[in-house]
C-alpha cells in the first residue's frame, strides 16, 4: 500500500489538516509573517514576504503540505509536510512545520505530530524528521514524543542555501 502525502483531511481535537491550496497563501503568511515563529529556524528571513513565497511554493509543489487550523475555530496555526518517501525502506519525513507563536507550549505540536505519525504509521515502519541545528524548541519537542538524534548533515531547502539540520528517527515499535 502506498501512503498518500496529502490525504483530503487529518484531524483530531485539536487541529484539522488540510492539504495546502494556493488561495491560501494570505492567510497562512498572516501567522507566518512573525519574524519570532522563524528566530530558530534554518531561514530566519521567512517572515519576509518574498521569502516565505519561496517557502511557500516549494510547500505547494511538495505535494505533500497541509494548512494547519484548530478544530473548533477553524483559526489558521501554521503548516507541516509529509515528503521523501521511501518504499524500499518503508520510511517518510515529517517536517518544514511552524506554528504561530499562539499555539507555542500548549499542545498544539504534539497534537500535530500525533495526528501525522498514526497516518504514517499506517503505511510506513519509521519516520525521520530534519530539524534546524539551532531550532532547539523543535529538537526538544521531537525528543519529549521519542524522537532520536541519529545524524547530522546539510539540507538544501527549496530555493534556498543549504543549512546544517539534524536527523530524528522514530519508529513505528
Amino acid at each position: 500500500m502506498i501512503i498518500d502525502l496529502q490525504p483530503k483531511e487529518l484531524q483530531n481535537e485539536w487541529i484539522k489538516l488540510a492539504p495546502l491550496q494556493e488561495h491560501d497563501f494570505d492567510e497562512l503568511y498572516e501567522v507566518a509573517s512573525d519574524p519570532l515563529v522563524w528566530e530558530q529556524h534554518p531561514n530566519t528571513l521567512r517572515y519576509q514576504k518574498p521569502v516565505f513565497q519561496n517557502f511557500f511554493e516549494g510547500a505547494i509543489q511538495s505535494n505533500g503540505a497541509f494548512f494547519i487550523r484548530e478544530a473548533t475555530t477553524n483559526e489558521a496555526i501554521g503548516s507541516s509536510r509529509f515528503y521523501n518517501y521511501n518504499p524500499e525502506n518503508n520510511s517518510i519525513l515529517i517536517g518544514y512545520t511552524f506554528l504561530g507563536r499562539k499555539f507555542w507550549g500548549n499542545g498544539y505540536n504534539k497534537a500535530l505530530k500525533k495526528l501525522m505519525m498514526d497516518y504514517a504509521f499506517q503505511f510506513v515502519d519509521t519516520i525521520y524528521f530534519h530539524i534546524g541545528a539551532c531550532n532547539i524548541r523543535s529538537q526538544k519537542a521531537i525528543e519529549k514524543i521519542g524522537g532520536i538524534k541519529i545524524d547530522e548533515f546539510e539540507v538544501t531547502y527549496y530555493g534556498e542555501d543549504s543549512k546544517l539540520n539534524y536527523i530524528y528517527r522514530i519508529n513505528k515499535s
